[in-house]
């Protein structure tokens, strides 16, 4: 969609963000101060690196994969938020929320964010993004606007919440409050109409 936004127009807005102050992990009660931390990943880009096309809506627009470690023993469930704080708006673009994963779980695969209904065998939850739709949306940043962030947030909770079907960004903001036990970090990149490097990434996906 937001790729037939004209380049002059995308860089006129070059510096209209939200801003990484809005993400959902660096807000005031979500990560106590002595909370541990999580090691987030994925097999397909380095922290920090551009995402594979094959993430974005320039590509199949799937989810990554993923892989953490570090879940503390007394957590019962975990959420994944991913936003993108660059986006021209007044808040961070959620691209997706993944609510209830089995603590004992150590990653998701390729796709595997997606449109589930009323919840996943598992008793997860695939909530919904910005544009109102389950499952994940394919980073499409303007042309011209730079290079975004695409900030994937995983918490480990001490509780569960009680939760609509497919909850949204405040929804989740306020079931994370006073829950979270830890909490970890990975950021991907994406841009249009610039030059972009694709770091080494092990395993990598090529662009």
């Amino acid at each position: 969609m937001l790729e037939h936004v004209p380049h002059w127009l995308g860089s006129l807005l070059h510096n209209v963000r939200a801003g990484h102050a809005k993400l959902v992990i660096v807000q005031d009660g979500i990560v106590p101060s002595g909370g541990a931390q999580l090691t987030l990943s994925s097999p397909a880009f380095a922290d920090g690196a551009r995402l594979p096309e094959r993430f974005t809506a320039d590509g199949a627009g799937v989810s990554p994969p993923l892989t953490w470690t570090g879940v503390p023993a007394g957590a019962v469930a975990l959420a994944l938020l991913v936003e993108d704080p660059d986006a021209p708006a007044p808040n961070p673009l959620v691209h997706a929320v993944v609510w209830n994963l089995p603590p004992d779980s150590s990653g998701l695969e390729e796709g595997a964010i997606a449109a589930d209904g009323r919840g996943a065998f598992d008793g997860s939850d695939v909530g919904r993004n910005s544009y109102q739709q389950e499952g994940w949306l394919p980073p499409d940043p303007p042309t011209g606007h730079g290079s975004h962030d695409y900030v994937f947030q995983l918490f480990a909770l001490s509780e569960a919440a009680a939760l609509d079907v497919s909850p949204g960004r405040s929804a989740v903001l306020e079931a994370l409050r006073g829950r979270v036990l830890a909490a970890g970090m990975l950021s991907g990149t994406y841009s249009r109409g610039e030059p972009a490097e694709i770091g080494p990434v092990g395993a990598a996906q090529p662009a």
